[in-house]
Order: C-alpha cells, then sequence, then structure tokens
C-alpha cells in the first residue's frame, strides 16, 4: 500500500473518530436536555450504533494505518510525538470503553422509563453526568493527538 494511500486512510479515520465523536457528544446533549425519555431512548439508540459502525471501526484502523505510516517514515514508534500519540491513544479508550457501555446502560434506562410513562431515573442521571465527565479527557486526547500528528513537534 502506497504511503498518500495510508495517510489518507489514517486522516480520514482521525476526521471519523472527531466527527463521531462531536456528533455524539451533540446529540445526546440535546437529547438529555429534553428530559423526554422516548426521545433519550431513540438518540442513545443511534449513537450506539453509530459508535459501532464508524468509531469502533475507525478505532481498530487508526493503530494499523498510524504503525504502517511511522514504518513507513521510519518514525520509531515509542520516542518522540509518535510515543506521545500512543499513549494519548491509549487513554482516550480508557475512556472510550467505559463511555460505550454507560451510552447502551443510559440508552435501556430510557426505554424502561418511555414503556413505563415516567420520568429518568436518577440511575440515568449519574450516568449521563459520568459520560459527560469522560467525554471532555477522551476527547481532548484525541484532539491533541491529530495536533501532534500535523506538528509533528520534537519532543
Amino acid at each position: 500500500m502506497s504511503y498518500l494511500v495510508l495517510k489518507f486512510a489514517h486522516i480520514l479515520g482521525a476526521a471519523v473518530i472527531l466527527g463521531t465523536g462531536t456528533g455524539i457528544a451533540f446529540f445526546m446533549l440535546m437529547a438529555h436536555l429534553s428530559r423526554d425519555a422516548a426521545f433519550v431512548a431513540r438518540t442513545a439508540g443511534t449513537v450506539v450504533l453509530a459508535d459501532a459502525l464508524f468509531t469502533a471501526t475507525a478505532v481498530i484502523a487508526q493503530p494499523i494505518t498510524g504503525f504502517l505510516l511511522a514504518r513507513a517514515a521510519g518514525y520509531p514508534l515509542w520516542e518522540g510525538w509518535v510515543g506521545a500519540s500512543l499513549l494519548l491513544y491509549a487513554v482516550t479508550g480508557l475512556f472510550w470503553l467505559p463511555v460505550v457501555w454507560m451510552q447502551a446502560r443510559m440508552r435501556d434506562l430510557a426505554a424502561e422509563a418511555a414503556r413505563a410513562g415516567t420520568a429518568l431515573p436518577a440511575a440515568y442521571d449519574r450516568l449521563f453526568r459520568l459520560w459527560f465527565a469522560c467525554g471532555i479527557p477522551g476527547f481532548g486526547a484525541v484532539v491533541l493527538i491529530v495536533w501532534l500528528m500535523v506538528a509533528k513537534p520534537n519532543l
């Protein structure tokens, strides 16, 4: 595979992760603010699907294309900006994996409330706050990774 094809795939993967992450955060926040359990359940269901189809695919492809790019360009994997990017990628994963579970659980709690005709339960609200709190460092790490890829600073 040529360097330019790998670079394109890697940049596309980064765009998918950033775009899907931003979209998921926006739609979940808007649904949450509505306090409409049925709307939250439908939105969270779509969010879980989007994470499975788009984010997970890009998350798997990024280290593969990144490794191949680093090898082709002669960058050492565990040094400098590449090493910092890998460390931040691990940080992102530590926040993203629980968030995926939280989204599915919030979907289920909202669906139960919608079926029962009740308000969103306190467990949903606790999960939403934790989900939101995990999103800040997780998404921030992704933004830093993109900056490192673009700037390639001497670290």
